[in-house]
Order: C-alpha cells, then structure tokens, then sequence
C-alpha cells in the first residue's frame, strides 16, 4: 500500500518551503513501474535533487541524490495505521567525506488527501538532529 500511495503521486506539484519559498516537485513511474523518480526544484538551487523510490520486500528503499553531493538512502516499512503518513529512516550514505559533513537523515511523508501532501525533512548537521525543514505541495491540474 505504500509503495502504490507514493505512485499516485505522479505529475507536478506547487508548494513552498518553511521561509514561503516557492518549490515545485515532480514525480514520475519509471522502469516499468518498479521504481518513483522524484524532481525537487528549490528555484534558488542551480540543479534540482532527485530521489527514487522502490520496493525491497516488504519494505520501500529510497535514495536521495542531494545537493549536498551526497547520497543517503532511507526505508519505510509501511503506511500509518489511518494510512496518511510514510516515515523513512536512515540506512547508509555514500560520498560523506568525513563524519562532519551534513546529509539528509529522515524524511516523512503526509498525505492529507488526493491534492495534498507535505514532506517534512531532517538533517543531520555538526553530530545532531538539526534543520527539520517542512514543504506543503497541491498537485499542479
């Protein structure tokens, strides 16, 4: 049920950052549906972050390519009991040159309905939790 709640994710979606930055995700099914492709453009970055979503077993596996020049990636096990929110913890990272460097370290998801959702992402930053970042979308029709 997860991975099918993250598919129907597909197409454009507006939405702003904690500071009411504009930001704009986009999601796509891709390799025969096995896998989501997720485009997050901060408008002020000069390349927009992907991440890609895909089952392992029960589980969902998620990397995300930062530009932080690092690639964390997460799993989730599966959906809330009321099926509204998706919580990824940390696995592994590569390209983390030393146990200083920041890297994404949590990400949750928030389904409010089929228009609206909301990705809340922590960082890791100097040996702590640090920087929970919130973005509120509303699919693009």
């Amino acid at each position: 049920p997860a991975f099918e709640k993250l598919k129907s994710l597909a197409g454009t979606w507006k939405g702003k950052d904690d500071e009411g930055k504009p930001v704009t995700i986009t999601y796509k099914v891709v390799s025969a549906g096995t896998s989501v492709m997720e485009t997050l453009d901060m408008g002020e970055n000069e390349a927009a972050m992907v991440t890609m979503y895909h089952p392992d077993g029960k589980k969902i596996m998620m990397t995300h390519y930062c530009s932080l020049g690092n690639q964390p990636r997460m799993k989730a096990s599966d959906l809330s009991k009321d099926g509204n929110t998706l919580n990824f913890s940390f696995v592994d990272i590569s390209n983390r040159a030393s146990a200083k460097d920041s890297y994404m370290r949590k990400l949750v998801f928030t389904f409010k309905d089929g228009d609206h959702f909301s990705q809340q992402w922590t960082m890791k930053m100097d040996g702590k939790m640090d920087h929970p970042a919130t973005f509120d979308f509303e699919r693009v029709k």
